[in-house]
């Protein structure tokens, strides 16, 4: 027999193929401003390249606000990786912004940016989330990135709300999602135990030992997490220790390997980019 004959008349590009992988990474930066008390977006950006994230969710980042010169950290920052990038504030404050941003050198779709059920008080400041639509080998993945409270009341509310129509719920959030950021919150909490319901934690995947992120120079909890659902795969998860990274902020950054199984149709070039019969990214209005 002709192992080399193909048994069937499927176009290549309807072939199966394998999954692309998709490296992301959740940090939470603390406006830059490292525990030896220097403002050094710098310092941010050249950690992150270090690690090769196709995807990186900051929380905690300053833009145009006076404690930290005034610096706009998430352009910054997107700036010195090279990256698109999209920014929402939590706070402001006449002219200053403190919130989350999203970065990538890939495809990337701003689907939606709000608030988060919470009160604004001396000990809780306003919470929200980014949501954008990326494509991986031409496969649409939802990535929403949020940092929850620190009051345990606001936290449940706060995961109810992401799990709910408004974001994860939302029709227009259906196939690959990953959800990270900062969640205050241990596997012990309630919100966490919410969350893991619908969503898997990509450090308990396979088996693996999770390993804390807070705080930077001797990390003691998990606080810091990605959620994954809709068939997207763990490769691989490390906490990046090397280097200035227990210097550089209070946090120390999640790094994610994952696999996006392609749609039917797609094929994936020795690049890694889509060719024909690609699936382009979805216009959805949330």
């Amino acid at each position: 027999m002709d192992m080399d004959r193909k048994t069937d008349d499927a176009p290549d590009d309807a072939r199966p193929i394998g999954p692309a992988r998709l490296r992301v990474l959740t940090y939470n930066v603390r406006r830059c401003l490292g525990v030896d008390g220097r403002y050094a977006p710098e310092r941010i950006a050249a950690l992150v390249a270090r690690t090769g994230a196709d995807v990186v969710a900051l929380q905690e980042l300053d833009v145009n606000r006076l404690r930290s010169g005034g610096v706009d950290q998430a352009l910054a920052i997107a700036g010195a990786l090279r990256m698109a990038h999209h920014f929402h504030p939590a706070m402001r404050v006449v002219e200053e912004l403190y919130g989350d941003a999203i970065l990538t050198h890939l495809p990337m779709r701003l689907v939606k940016a709000g608030t988060l059920p919470g009160r604004h008080t001396k000990w809780q400041e306003p919470r929200g989330a980014l949501w954008v639509e990326i494509t991986v080998a031409g496969r649409p993945v939802q990535v929403i990135n949020t940092h929850l409270g620190l009051m345990p009341g606001e936290r449940i509310a706060q995961a109810a709300a992401l799990l709910g129509r408004e974001w994860l719920g939302n029709p227009a959030c259906e196939g690959p999602a990953i959800l990270l950021g900062d969640f205050n919150a241990r596997p012990s909490s309630a919100a966490y135990r919410l969350l893991a319901r619908s969503l898997q934690d990509v450090q308990l995947a396979d088996g693996r030992r999770p390993r804390p992120t807070f705080p930077g120079r001797w990390p003691t909890l998990r606080i810091d997490h990605v959620f994954v659902r809709g068939g997207v795969d763990v490769a691989d998860v490390r906490i990046v220790t090397e280097k200035e990274a227990p210097v550089a902020s209070d946090h120390l950054p999640l790094c994610a390997d994952l696999l996006i199984a392609p749609t039917v149709g797609t094929a994936v070039t020795d690049s890694g980019a889509a060719r024909s019969g690609t699936v382009p990214a979805r216009e959805v209005t949330v």
